[in-house]
């Protein structure tokens, strides 16, 4: 009676947790919409997840993580600009109807940003794991330890498929086929993972285990990256093709104002930044440069410009040194930024 009523009260305190939490992730007033409350709004408009929506999609309807777990809900990820194209929606939908989707898009494009803020929106775990070529199998579902070899320790996507929350594959074209391989029974309908490493024990999928994997375009601008393993590739169910605010002759007022709002800058100097990051955005799209610049780049940059510095000796210390260390590279780049900054 003793030990029920200990499991009683246990709950109760965890249900309270998790309530005090979500209040402190989610505007929990009368409105009609729900938006994370880590940094305020001013003028731009910030994507939002209608009440009826997240109603609607629930990825873990009455359920609380155990303590371990909570540290890895991501805390105050700062609130997602979208200029229409509705990610953060059907991103939790894709989750919610085939429990794993796949985001394509160059870097700095929100991929990642995104998986983040939807894991803390909702209060899941985020596993996130790197994927490269020395990523090893035993790195992801475990190995054994200690001298004697006779300590088994769960990888990340054991940890996952037991305990649930995210699994963030970033990279995932990057993979080596022997890891895609062993994740295509994890992540069918009824997914599972057989330890053959260790007894061939056969993990069930957790209830609330999502997957969601990202990557850059297939491409030779990136180096590394392949064609997806097609089972792999047919188990994803959802892909999202994600693009910068501003590419080209396309400017995003909403990351202007953005831009003015974090760094400090005026709506002049805000909107040259951008229109900057735009032409270099094309170029890297075409491959002549090596990386388009995030939007936190152009914040870093704005910041340094709010302190003082002068717009191109900012530039060199941010945009220009982030691009690349080719001094050919640093020059087209600069000479983008001196266009926009001849004054």
């Amino acid at each position: 009676m003793e030990f029920g009523g200990s499991n009683t009260a246990k709950k109760d305190t965890q249900k309270n947790r998790t309530e005090v939490q979500r209040m402190r992730i989610l505007d929990t007033n009368n409105n009609a919409n729900i938006k994370v409350t880590t940094v305020k709004p001013k003028s731009y408009r910030y994507e939002q997840l209608s009440r009826d929506v997240l109603s609607k999609y629930d990825l873990c309807p009455n359920y609380t993580f155990p303590d371990k777990f909570q540290r890895l809900i991501p805390r105050n990820t700062p609130l997602f600009v979208d200029s229409g194209e509705r990610y953060l929606e059907r991103l939790i939908r894709a989750l919610f109807v085939f429990k794993q989707c796949t985001l394509i898009g160059h870097s700095g494009t929100g991929k990642t940003h995104v998986t983040y803020l939807i894991s803390e929106i909702v209060g899941l775990p985020l596993w996130e794991v790197n994927c490269n070529y020395q990523t090893s199998v035993h790195d992801l579902f475990g190995k054994y330890v200690g001298r004697e070899k006779d300590s088994w320790v769960d990888g990340p996507v054991v940890l996952w498929a037991r305990n649930g929350g995210v699994l963030y594959l970033d990279e995932a074209n990057m993979m080596s086929p022997d890891i895609a391989t062993r994740l295509n029974s994890v992540l069918e309908p009824t997914g599972h993972i057989v330890l053959t490493e260790k007894d061939s024990e056969i993990i069930p999928r957790h209830e609330f285990a999502y997957v969601i994997t990202a990557m850059n375009p297939m491409s030779d601008v990136f180096a590394g990256t392949k064609p997806m393993n097609r089972a792999f590739r047919r188990r994803m169910g959802v892909w999202i093709n994600f693009d910068y605010l501003s590419v080209g002759s396309k400017i995003t007022p909403q990351e202007i104002t953005l831009v003015q709002d974090r760094a400090g800058v005026s709506e002049e100097i805000a909107s040259k930044v951008v229109h900057v990051a735009a032409e270099l955005r094309v170029r890297y799209k075409a491959g002549e440069i090596p990386y388009g610049p995030s939007v936190g780049d152009l914040v870093n940059w704005g910041k340094l410009i709010y302190h003082g510095e002068e717009p191109l000796v900012a530039a060199e210390q941010t945009i220009i040194a982030t691009t690349s260390d080719t001094d050919a590279v640093q020059d087209e780049v600069r000479k983008v930024i001196e266009t926009f900054f001849r004054d």
